[in-house]
């Protein structure tokens, strides 16, 4: 089941509670106890010990788990009053006062949060007034990626408007919302309704969004690694074969490829797949005399009309 951030937030910082009172205790019994599946529950504690008391690394939980049982071995350690150097309380209190500015966030959420950082001021004493001269705001997507939150969390269907560079046009889609990740921009992983197929979208290109009251029903789908690549094409996506000069070899840096071969010129000869073929003639035109689309026919075809309709409407210019 797909959870929103706010909400693995919470279980988490629950989670580190009810550990401590209960050394030993089962997988099963745990996954039962906060409504998840084991394998949800082994992927918390894989995260677990990456937190911690300090933001400098030290002091971090140290949990680990058999498969059967979760030990928890250093919890006298991480108990001791927290302490916090200036640099320190000065980003706890920018963060928390630009999150507490989200758009979308939950009422009581905000209040807590309000409530946490007028603690940590006060503690803060005069590294609290330096912190009030800085200050973060979030890019435009912020809104879109409240309503994208919202709509995980209440597994609504989503309208958007959207902005495809690959063909340089807008279109509107109905989605159902999968989960929110982040690799280098912030996407939404959903099941796309006009393509019937799992697609990634990128917040910043959202032009327009809205919550349905439909239900979101996304077919059950195996979540993908994507700590190597955004972009994994399938094994039965249409091979796509490029050739480009020494200035075109940035191709095979940016788009996940089968093979590049090296040419005697100090090109590449580069194969890839891509569900959506069509999308490589911005590419080509892009390459210009640096590169060009190889194979299939078809698609090398296009490419060459569309650079010959290109300079025909700059010759008519």
């Amino acid at each position: 089941m797909a959870t929103n951030a706010i909400d693995q937030t919470r279980r988490m910082l629950s989670l580190v509670t009810y550990l401590r009172e209960r050394p030993g205790a089962r997988v099963s019994d745990v996954a039962r106890a906060f409504g998840i599946t084991e394998e949800q529950l082994i992927a918390d504690l894989d995260v677990l010990p990456m937190c911690g008391t300090s933001f400098r690394g030290g002091d971090l939980l140290d949990i680990d788990t058999d498969g059967d049982r979760i030990w928890w071995h250093n919890p006298d350690d991480v108990a001791a009053p927290l302490r916090l150097a200036a640099d320190e309380a000065t980003a706890l209190l920018v963060a928390a006062r630009a999150v507490a500015t989200l758009p979308g966030l939950r009422e009581s959420d905000r209040q807590a949060l309000l409530r946490a950082t007028a603690k940590l001021e006060a503690a803060a004493g005069e590294t609290a007034g330096a912190s009030a001269r800085l200050s973060v705001t979030f890019e435009s997507e912020g809104e879109v990626f409240a309503d994208v939150d919202r709509a995980i969390a209440r597994r609504r269907r989503l309208w958007l408007r959207y902005y495809s560079p690959a063909r340089d046009e807008l279109t509107e889609r109905e989605i159902d919302p999968i989960r929110l990740f982040a690799v280098g921009h912030t996407y939404v992983e959903a099941w796309c309704r006009l393509s019937e197929a799992r697609r990634t979208f990128r917040l910043d290109r959202v032009a327009e969004i809205r919550v349905l009251d439909e239900p979101a029903e996304p077919p059950p789908l195996e979540l993908r690694d994507l700590s190597q690549e955004l972009i994994q094409p399938a094994a039965e996506d249409p091979k796509v074969v490029i050739e480009v000069g020494p200035a075109g070899r940035w191709v095979a840096e940016y788009y996940p490829h089968d093979s590049a071969e090296e040419r005697a010129d100090g090109g590449l000869r580069i194969t890839l797949r891509t569900p959506d073929p069509a999308s490589l003639r911005r590419l080509a035109l892009r390459l210009g005399r640096d590169g060009r689309i190889v194979a299939p026919r078809e698609l090398a075809e296009s490419a060459r009309t569309a650079a010959a309709e290109a300079l025909a409407a700059y010759e008519e210019g």
